[in-house]
Parts: C-alpha cells; structure tokens; sequence
C-alpha cells in the first residue's frame, strides 16, 4: 500500500508547437499547445509514513481532497459471486491509499443510490479509524438491484459539494447496462454535474455499455476503461486513487484569447487521450474563452488548437491567438494566470514554407483520426456493414503503424488479421471475443506522445 503526501504546489509551462507560416488567402492556423505541470504531486512517488491524524483532519481545517467511491451493487454483482467480491475488495484497497486528511465517502449504486459509508449526507475524514470503520462497512454491501448511474452521480455531487475541498472526484464502477434510467435522464445529469467534481469510470466484466461508460468520463474530465477480470479491480482501484492523490491544483481553465476578424474553430485535447472540449467554452471576456481541462497533478497535455484568421497579404504578420491557463479566483481575488503561449500567423509566398506541416500537428491529427475511424469501424461491424468495418478499421491498423501506437496497433489485432499494416490491408476476424472488442473501443481515444 503507497500513502503519498503532499508536495509544492505544481509550475505550468505552456509550449507551442506550429508552423506560422500560411500562403496567400491563407485562413487555418493549427497549433500544439503543450500544457506541463512539474513539482507537484506526490513526493517522487515514495510512501510516507502515516500519522493516525494530520492537520487536514483537525476540527475548523478543510480538507484538500474529496473523494466519492460508487460501487455497483445491481443484481448482476452477484454473478458470479466474485464479482461483488472483488468490488469490494477493490473498494477497500482504495480506501487504503487515501492520504490522511481526505474526506471521503462510499455510494452504493443500483436503481437507486445508497449512502453506504459514513452516512447521513456527509463525508468521513480519512484516518486510521475511519478507514477501519469504511472497510467494516463495505463487508455488508450486498447484490440485487436494478442500475440507474444518474442517481449515484447526483448523490455523490451532494456528498462532495458538502466538503469545502478544492479537489472534488469521483471513482464509478458499474458492470451493467444502464437499464432503469433513459438516456436523456443521464445526459441530464451529467450535465448538470459536469464542472463540479472530475470522475473515473469503470466497467468490469463485458456485459455494460462501452459508450455509457466513457460517456461518464468524457463530461467530468475523468479516465475510462474496462477492466474484464474482476480479479484486476483492486490493482486499478489503488492505481486510480494514487493518481487521485497526486492532484494538486483544481479547476485549471485553458484560456484562448482571439484578435477582432479571428475566431476559434476548435479545441481538443490529443494527449493522453482525445477529448473534444469546442463546445465546452465559457465566454470569459470579450474576444476570450475557457475550455476546462479538470484538475492538475505532476503531468503533461497536448492540446490541438485551430484558429481561423482573416486574410492578409503577403509579408503580414499577426497574433493569432493567446492561450493562457488560468486558475479560477480563489476567496472573492482574481483570477490567476498560470503560464502563457502565443499562437502566430505569418503570410508568405514561399511554398515551401507555407506547406510543410508542423511534426506534432501532422502526428497528432493522425491520432485523432485513428480514435474516429476505430469508433466507426467497430460501430460499422455491429450494425453489419462488414466491407464499411474492413475499410475504417484497415485505417485504423495502417495509422497506428505509422504513428507508432504499438498498443493500439496490438488490440486492432485482436478484432482484425493484419496482412499489411503500412497499406492497411486487412480481414476482419469471423470470431472477436466481447472483452477484447470493448478494450479496443473503450481504449480508442488513448494516443502516443509524438516523438520529440
């Protein structure tokens, strides 16, 4: 068991990575914005000694961490019995790595949500008696049940909001289909949630729904994936909440800030994962927007961002935009400005220069493409469009192979024969195990860091 204590808190960099340079007419601007957070976290990852209280803990001081686990306790749990087992068994090893001082509680999930631990619409501090008391807690957790994850989310938003703690996340389990709660009933929830507390998902088993899952993850700026040997749960549950713990700043906005005649066409994030966040933009000043990017620990991020400029002639030069991270204000202050970047335009008639595509922009619009074209394939495959799945999916191989995702590349493998990965010719397999097809669509949107 790894206890991490707190370290400084994190420095931001922000690097830029383009190519300025546009043709006569010229309008796109593509840039990488390489967001890095150091000197945070946990103290070089090496486990503390644990005081039976710190001074997070003592009466009048808030604690600096808020966690909710949410532990499926539907009726398919309890098949097989192990099942529930190992939840719990994953629940309390999660327990375990929480730091001295953290409040937390523990939701049971089934058609309707359950305050499992500590009750009475609070949280508990961690300590050494109330993770003792947590633990005995969990060992009556039962199955039976239907599965309605909106009301754990809703729950768990109240529980956290309850905690004057600046990081505020969720751990999800589920291991079933979201069947007593209609899709516009969750999309409700979670936005209405998103913003307020960052949350990982987890589906165990193969019987749940990849997209519902990552769908969770995707709208509060979490991780998902699929863990399907339930024996698996408490190694991922303890890597999880040791991620948790490193976190040090929260609520982190990336600021995009545009010149009159200029507008922003899009914002993704493309490293680790792909994430669109366009559509997530605040107006936080005129001609400047915040696109949230969750909490921050020791860690870095790349960012793909698109401008539209007006046109200019050759030999002009302009700002195309500033990006700016920004820490929300913190006690009635200002806003703080954690690192900035500029983003340029620059009109030339050098073809040579004006055509070549930046290294990081060309890599990771491949690795967007990769996480789109599996996403289609695997969709194409399941509604029976088998030449439509061969295409998308022998698109999928021969970017992977290019772009040097070995790991992508080996769980294509599994759904696809690969008879020449450089041309993307491949057979689709007559049989795909379940667990193995829905690693590769929960995984999808995992990229590799260009090569520097």
């Amino acid at each position: 068991m790894a206890i991490f204590s707190k370290s400084t808190v994190p420095q931001f960099s922000v690097d830029v990575y383009q190519n300025a340079y546009l043709p006569e007419g010229g309008r796109e601007v593509n840039a990488i914005v390489t967001v890095t957070s150091t000197g945070g976290g946990t103290t070089g990852g090496v486990p503390l000694a644990r005081a039976s209280a710190t001074p997070a803990s003592a009466p009048g001081h808030s604690p600096d961490a808020a966690v909710v686990i949410m532990v499926d306790c539907s009726g398919s749990m309890e098949y097989p019995p192990t099942k529930m087992r190992n939840a719990r068994d994953a629940t309390a090893a999660a327990i375990d790595t929480l730091r001295d001082g953290v409040a937390f509680a523990i939701v049971g999930g089934t058609h309707v949500a359950k305050e499992v631990f500590p009750g009475n619409g609070r949280l508990a501090v961690a300590n050494a008696g109330s993770r003792a008391q947590a633990k005995d807690a969990l060992r009556r957790l039962s199955a039976g049940g239907g599965t309605a994850i909106g009301t754990w989310l809703r729950l768990a938003d109240r529980l956290l909001a309850s905690a004057d703690a600046p990081i505020r996340h969720g751990i999800l389990l589920t291991d079933g289909r979201n069947e007593h709660e209609s899709a516009v009933d969750l999309r409700a929830t979670l936005d209405a949630v998103a913003g307020r507390f960052t949350c990982d998902a987890r589906g165990v088993g193969t019987d749940w729904e990849v997209k519902e899952v990552t769908g969770v993850a995707s709208a509060l700026l979490g991780t998902a994936d699929i863990v399907a040997d339930p024996a698996g749960l408490a190694a991922d549950f303890t890597h999880m909440m040791e991620n948790v713990m490193g976190k040090e700043v929260a609520d982190v906005a990336l600021r995009l800030w545009t010149p009159v005649g200029a507008e922003i066409a899009f914002v993704k994030q493309v490293a680790p994962t792909v994430e669109e966040l366009t559509e997530r933009r605040t107006e936080a000043a005129p001609r400047a927007g915040d696109y949230p990017t969750g909490s921050w620990g020791d860690e870095s991020r790349d960012y793909h961002v698109c401008v539209k400029v007006p046109e200019a002639g050759i030999g002009q030069e302009m700002l195309a935009a500033r990006v700016s991270l920004i820490l929300p204000a913190q006690g009635g202050g200002s806003p703080e400005v954690l690192s900035q970047g500029l983003v340029r335009a620059m009109w030339t008639d050098d073809m040579a220069a004006s055509t070549s595509i930046n290294p990081q922009v060309a890599h990771y619009t491949g690795q967007a493409e990769l996480a789109q074209v599996i996403q289609q394939g695997l969709d194409a495959r399941k509604s029976g469009d088998f030449d439509g799945a061969t295409a998308k999916l022998g698109r999928a191989v021969q970017l992977a192979a290019s772009s040097g995702n070995a790991d992508t590349a080996k769980l294509l493998s599994k759904v696809v024969d690969v008879v020449d990965a450089a041309t993307g010719t491949v057979r689709l397999k007559a049989k795909v195990e379940d667990a193995d097809e829905m690693t590769l669509e929960t995984r999808s949107t995992k990229t590799v860091r260009v090569k520097k």
